[in-house]
C-alpha cells in the first residue's frame, strides 16, 4: 500500500482519493472537501476570501471584484501544509473561481516546504478528462490497477444507459442552469451528461466553459426540462433563491413549468464536481428525463421537483 501523504485542495479529488482506497493517506483537504463524510475531520488548508450566506448576485460581484483585483477567491494556509509535510499536493487549473488554483498553490508552496511535494494539477473539462483524471491520479499514488478497475466500473454504468437508449429517437430539450443571478447555463462536461442520459442540452457545448445567457435565450429553446444546479449549491441553498428564477416575466408560460418538468438537482454534491460521483449525475439526469426506464432513487437526496 503506498504511504504518500496527500493533501487534496479539491473535492473531486478527495473523493476520487478515497475511491482508490487511500482516504488513509489523506492528511488534509480543502473548506469545500465534505465526501465521504469521514474527510471532514482532517485539517482544513484552503479558505475562501468572501462570507459565507451571501446571495447568487452578491457572490458573483465579490468574486468579479476579487479577480479585478488580481487577487485569489481562495487563500491557500502555507503554514498548516508546511506542518503536515505532504509528498503530494492535488489541485485543479480549471476555474479560479470553483475552487484553488495551480498558480495560487505553486506561489503559496514555492520553497516553503520542508521538502518537496509533487503538485497534482487537474483540469477536466470534460466526461473523458474527468476519466483520465482518476487514471493519472491512480497512477501518480502507485495504484493504477485500482484505478483502472474503478474506471471500469463506472464505465459499465454509462454503458448500461448508453444501451437502454440505443433505440430512443426522443431527445428532449433540456436546460440546465448553473447560476441563477447573474443567468448561467452549465457547460463543461454537463452538455455530454444530458447526451448520455437522452437528452439536448441548449446553449452550451460539451467541453466549453458555462456561458452567461440572457432569461429571453432560454425561452427562446423553449426547453422542455429546466434542471437547476447552482455551482456548489444543495438542494436546501437553492431553494432560498428559487424566487429569482420563478419571478421571471413569463416563466409560468414555460412548456418545462407548464408541464411540471422543473427539478432542483444538488449542484454541489453531484454536476459540479468532476469526480467518480459524475456517473451518478448522468443517473440523475436519466431518472429525470425517462422515470419509466430509469428508478436508480436518487429522488429526494440528488434531485427533487418543483412544482408551482
Amino acid at each position: 500500500m503506498p504511504t504518500d501523504k496527500i493533501v487534496s485542495l479539491l473535492p473531486s479529488a478527495t473523493e476520487i482519493v478515497c475511491a482508490l482506497g487511500l482516504e488513509d493517506n489523506l492528511v488534509g483537504r480543502s473548506h469545500e472537501c465534505d465526501y465521504p463524510e469521514s474527510v471532514k475531520y482532517l485539517p482544513v488548508c484552503t479558505e475562501a476570501n468572501f462570507p459565507d450566506n451571501l446571495s447568487s448576485q452578491q457572490i458573483d460581484v465579490k468574486v468579479k471584484e476579487i479577480l479585478a483585483d488580481a487577487l485569489s477567491v481562495y487563500t491557500v494556509k502555507r503554514e498548516q501544509i508546511k506542518q503536515l509535510a505532504p509528498d503530494v499536493v492535488i489541485t485543479q487549473d480549471q476555474c479560479e473561481v470553483c475552487a484553488v488554483s495551480l498558480a495560487d498553490v505553486e506561489f503559496a508552496l514555492d520553497n516553503y516546504l520542508d521538502k518537496k511535494a509533487r503538485i497534482i494539477s487537474l483540469q477536466p473539462n470534460s466526461l473523458d478528462d474527468i476519466f483520465a483524471d482518476i487514471t493519472t491520479i491512480a497512477k501518480a499514488l502507485n495504484v493504477p490497477e485500482v484505478g483502472a478497475d474503478l474506471l471500469e466500473r463506472l464505465i459499465e454504468r454509462v454503458d448500461i444507459i448508453k444501451h437502454k437508449l440505443k433505440f430512443s429517437e426522443s431527445r428532449p430539450t433540456v436546460a440546465c442552469i448553473e447560476w441563477l443571478d447573474p443567468m448561467m447555463v452549465s457547460g463543461n462536461w454537463v452538455p455530454g451528461l444530458v447526451n448520455i442520459a437522452g437528452g439536448t442540452p441548449v446553449l452550451a457545448q460539451d467541453g466549453k466553459h458555462s456561458p452567461y445567457v440572457q432569461w429571453s435565450d432560454i425561452q427562446e429553446q423553449k426547453p422542455e426540462f429546466i434542471v437547476v444546479m447552482p455551482c456548489g449549491f444543495s438542494i436546501e441553498r437553492t431553494l432560498k433563491e428559487i424566487d429569482i428564477l420563478m419571478q421571471l416575466p413569463g416563466f409560468t408560460d414555460m412548456k418545462a413549468v407548464k408541464n411540471n418538468q422543473l427539478f432542483i438537482a444538488d449542484g454541489n454534491h453531484y454536476f459540479n464536481r468532476p469526480g467518480p460521483r459524475i456517473v451518478d449525475s448522468i443517473e440523475i439526469l436519466a431518472e429525470i428525463m425517462r422515470p419509466k426506464q430509469f428508478a436508480f432513487g436518487y429522488e429526494g437526496e440528488g434531485w427533487i421537483r418543483f412544482g408551482i
